[in-house]
């Protein structure tokens, strides 16, 4: 028989059990629909963290002291976890010397040093716990990604003046700071001479005040040519992983340890975004595995159909067969049919999917509320996987009934009541 009439007769048989296909073929929608929805949103969040990391700039290489073997988690904040090399207690800091040895690295075009830690800071009678970071002036700007709001960077003839992040200038006092108010840090007046704009990069800018790392070192009580971090800037973004494989390497030789005894971290935005795209990336799938559970259910569901159909059509095989139907074409109709009811189900799927998807940052913004937003993106690769997965899924469960009406002989399928 001609593959058109092989179509013609499978998609009889589908409307001939209209309520039964329907049934069945829910199982797949439902299954479909569920691996769309959350791929969508998986890879929504990986776009959106990206973004956050993008905006903490792409071109920057973070150094740090201390190495937290156990989670190999980067960074200051890592210390807070059991590690296997650092306790916690003694960490070799960042000295002149590090610093002097990065900037034999070759194509850095800027070199920040990083004073941090925690004050108390009082404005018209009120007090808050903020993080004060100490910048190299001239190098900071060309560093950060945040851009001013109101008034100027700092500048080298300066004296007790301060940047402040915008959620210090607009939230955290319940009162609007201006340019040129005055801030009482450890006993000490400092000037607001600017206020930047909402940080890019997970507002870690926006409850900060920053000041010349000189001073930031007498408010805070940091030993002079100690640092709690370092931040590079590349020339060329594409050189960034072997800049940061030098520095290693470099500093390794400097303080005198190996990759088993490593006291720092060195990191790059790249590295952490190629991290998290992995993490996000795995995450999705596992979600999506979880999800396909349900296809498989309505795969079983296909299967059932397919059996009870080979049970109904019995005499109608016998028929075909007896005017010259071969076993093949028998097996390819039921096939057919099994592949109509994926293909059918994964269509509807997907359309609910997309659907989904596209109102959840909708729903999301209701919720939140506050200019917030859930993001998702849809990526039609999966889309695309998902329908031809379905029809895969249903041809495969119909192969056994399939088979079994082919096997049928057109005197015993005759004889059939």
């Amino acid at each position: 028989m001609k593959l058109q009439k092989l179509l013609k007769i499978a998609l009889k048989m589908i409307l001939h059990s209209k309520l039964r296909s329907s049934l069945t073929i829910i199982g797949i929608v439902i299954g479909v629909a569920a691996i769309i929805s959350i791929v969508s949103i998986g890879s929504g969040f990986e776009k959106d963290i990206q973004k956050q990391l993008g905006g903490l700039g792409s071109d920057t290489i973070t150094i740090t002291a201390g190495f937290d073997r156990a989670n190999e988690c980067p960074g200051p904040h890592c210390r807070q976890r059991p590690g296997e090399l650092n306790q916690l207690t003694e960490v070799k800091p960042l000295t002149k010397n590090e610093l002097q040895l990065i900037k034999l690295v070759s194509g850095i075009s800027a070199i920040n040093v990083l004073l941090t830690g925690n004050e108390e800071v009082y404005y018209l009678g009120k007090t808050a716990g903020l993080v004060i970071e100490g910048v190299d002036i001239k190098a900071w700007k060309e560093i950060t990604t945040s851009e001013i709001e109101k008034g100027r960077f700092l500048s080298p003839g300066d004296a007790n003046a301060v940047v402040i992040g915008n959620a210090v200038a607009k939230e955290v006092f319940n009162t609007e700071i201006g340019i040129n108010r005055q801030l009482t840090i450890n006993g000490k007046p400092f000037r607001v001479v600017g206020i930047l704009g909402k940080s890019g990069g997970f507002g870690f800018d926006d409850r900060k005040i920053f000041m010349h790392s000189e001073l930031a070192r007498e408010v805070l009580e940091k030993e002079n040519d100690i640092y709690d971090a370092i931040v590079v800037k590349v020339k060329d973004q594409d050189q960034i992983e072997s800049i940061e494989n030098k520095i290693i390497s470099k500093l390794m030789v400097l303080r005198k340890v190996n990759k088993d005894t490593q006291d720092f971290t060195v990191l790059s935005m790249k590295t952490l975004q190629e991290r998290v795209s992995v993490i996000f990336k795995g995450l999705t799938l596992f979600l999506a595995v979880i999800a396909a559970v349900s296809l498989i259910v309505g795969a079983v569901g296909i299967a059932n159909t397919m059996f009870t159909s080979v049970l109904e059509k019995t005499k109608e095989i016998g028929i075909m067969k007896a005017l010259g139907a071969k076993n093949s074409d028998i097996m390819l109709i039921f096939m057919l049919n099994a592949g109509l009811v994926g293909l059918v189900g994964g269509v509807i799927g997907s359309v609910i999917g997309i659907s989904v998807a596209t109102a959840i940052p909708k729903i999301g913004s209701m919720l939140l509320g506050g200019g917030q937003t859930l993001t998702t993106s849809i990526p039609n690769a999966w889309v695309i996987f998902t329908i031809i997965f379905s029809v895969v899924l249903g041809m495969v469960s119909g192969i056994i009934p399939s088979y079994m009406a082919s096997k049928l002989k057109p005197v015993d399928a005759l004889r059939a009541e």
